[in-house]
């Protein structure tokens, strides 16, 4: 199961929901075997939206696009993004990826230790291509469930180690994008607000951004991926800010941190 968001960003074009809601029908349709010649369309902007990867429910009214971890099945009816750990390996996962987990000097393995997740290898391009492979079955899982989108975590790990770069990020976040591409899905840009104009260099198509009200970080977003962006707050005072600011052009979201359903006595979702 995933884990709670990543308040992950660091203080460091338009469609109206009727033209939105026009264009979400013909995204619905799962991938076909010939999927690399489908179009890769990203959301609808503006579209209402429900951030549901902690624990999949039945999406309020309103709600045109939901995202859910990828061991869920897809909303029916909705435009679908499917969330994976891309770059850092979940609790207790460690032996999974043997000696693609990045080690310090010590030979340590490096743990985000907000999380407590151990931080994956990205350093050289054997590496990469290694990792890339085994994310990139849970993207074949995605498309073959009929997700119409990615949603790769983790985008911005190197801002919490010296041991990876940007570049290395860039790099490999770019594998992951051509192989969504290759499958008929869209792939968001999570976090990670400088990143927003290099589009050419990553290959994302869309943006997933946390707290960017809380940050004043909304704009940088827009200024890459125009309204193609999707906001998640998690503090109120911050989602007041982003709505008056954002709320005419981008799909805004209350939740609480723990991304919880309905009937969980944490449970929030508000919307603009």
């Amino acid at each position: 199961m995933p884990f709670n968001p990543r308040a992950r960003t660091r203080a460091f074009t338009a469609a109206a929901v009727a033209s939105a809601a026009a264009v979400v029908g013909p995204l619905l349709l799962a991938p076909t075997a010939d999927a690399a010649a489908q179009a890769v369309v990203p959301p609808p902007a503006h579209a209402g939206f429900d951030y549901q990867i902690g624990s999949p429910y039945t999406p309020p009214a309103g709600v045109q696009v939901v995202s859910r971890d990828h061991t869920a099945a897809p909303a029916a009816g909705l435009y679908n993004i499917c969330y994976v750990n891309a770059f850092q390996a979940q609790p207790g996962a460690e032996s999974e990826w043997g000696d693609l987990l990045l080690r310090d000097a010590k030979g340590n393995v490096v743990y985000d230790e907000d999380w407590g997740e151990a931080m994956l290898d990205i350093r050289t391009d054997a590496k990469r291509k290694q990792i890339a492979a085994k994310v990139d079955a849970w993207i074949d899982g995605c498309a073959g469930k009929g997700f119409n989108a990615v949603e790769p975590d983790n985008l911005d790990t190197f801002d919490r180690t010296n041991l990876i770069s940007e570049s290395n990020a860039k790099a490999y976040v770019k594998l992951l994008a051509d192989h969504a591409h290759a499958k008929g899905l869209a792939i968001a840009q999570k976090n990670t607000p400088g990143f927003s104009t290099d589009r050419a260099t990553t290959g994302l198509d869309f943006a997933v951004a946390e707290e960017c009200g809380q940050w004043d970080e909304c704009g940088d977003y827009t200024a890459g991926f125009n309204d193609n962006v999707i906001v998640i707050e998690y503090q109120d005072k911050a989602f007041r800010k982003t709505c008056a600011e954002f709320g005419d052009r981008l799909s805004v979201v209350l939740r609480d941190v723990n991304v919880s359903a309905p009937g969980d006595s944490g449970y929030v979702r508000k919307t603009c």
